[in-house]
């Protein structure tokens, strides 16, 4: 593959995690030959809010009430701040942008905005609005079987009064951890499991869009798109991801999603990153063949 046009993968996190949870994946796409960034949307990564009360032996009540960084942040900013990245890679070549569960709403947002910047969208069970906002989906049949009691059993404060969502994932409480595991990694180990927990921070912005964030035909709607289902999720079922696929299309009958199947639970694939790692392989070689807008390069 040629480096003058060889397309740089832009990772976007979901809720709660960071650049950190994609080096695996990064590991394997550059042994693979593929050049990628992983981004930290604000307050995320080295910006977000470690407080003494979340260390060990943890203070509960401090917890609850100790302030975030991340308090105000909107999904306005997510997008500037990834479109800012994405003006950055552009000009290095083609560029893909991946984004994984709550980050394919900023994905989303800036796909809306900067289409110019993107060869390729690809969501891995990850958020795509279409036909509703975001909160409203959890009230569908698709969402029925989803366990949203999960992060509650470890919530931590009044996300009114802190503005923002916290949740405590140093707890150590059985049915916390049980519910957590089942939620977002239930084909992985124990030690997998709190592995990535640990990757995990406590704080999240409460901000998920309006009406006037979903997906845009005009504008997100000209970009190659591919979603990835991950067959064993049940944070976000497949029901649900199906759903949204069929939403997308219906959008953009004229530019359907190009949709690929990978195993395993929310976050399996960046346990063991190789199988998805190869999928996004085959994207680049697509995005490379078919190449846009060369001109807009260097």
């Amino acid at each position: 593959m040629s480096s003058q046009v060889q397309p740089t993968f832009v990772l976007v996190h979901g809720a709660f995690a960071n650049s950190f949870s994609f080096a695996p994946l990064q590991a394997e796409l550059g042994l693979l030959g593929h050049r990628s960034v992983a981004v930290d949307l604000p307050g995320h990564g080295f910006g977000a809010t470690y407080t003494r009360a979340y260390q060990a032996p943890q203070d509960p009540e401090g917890l609850a009430t100790a302030p975030g960084a991340i308090k105000g942040v909107t999904l306005a900013d997510n997008a500037a701040h990834l479109i800012g990245v994405l003006e950055r890679a552009r000009r290095n070549g083609p560029v893909i942008l991946v984004s994984h569960s709550r980050g394919g709403v900023t994905a989303t947002a800036a796909a809306n905005a900067r289409p110019d910047l993107i060869d390729r969208v690809v969501y891995v069970s990850a958020w795509c609005p279409v036909a509703l906002d975001v909160g409203d989906y959890y009230a569908e049949p698709e969402m029925a079987e989803v366990d949203a009691a999960s992060l509650a059993l470890a919530a931590a404060g009044n996300p009114a009064e802190l503005g923002l969502l916290r949740v405590n994932f140093r707890t150590a409480d059985p049915a916390a951890l049980a519910a957590l595991k089942a939620a977002f990694l239930a084909d992985g180990t124990d030690e997998e499991f709190l592995t990535f927990l640990n990757t995990f921070q406590p704080d999240e912005n409460l901000d998920v869009g309006t009406s006037a964030d979903r997906a845009q035909a005009a504008t997100w709607g000209r970009i190659p798109k591919t979603y990835v289902r991950l067959a064993d999720d049940t944070s976000m079922p497949l029901p649900l991801q199906d759903r949204l696929i069929r939403e997308g299309d219906e959008l953009t009958p004229d530019n359907p999603y190009d949709v690929r199947t990978l195993p395993g639970s929310h976050l399996k694939w960046l346990v063991d990153p190789a199988p998805a790692a190869r999928l996004l392989g085959e994207l680049a070689d697509l995005t490379t063949s078919s190449a846009r807008r060369p001109s807009a390069w260097g």
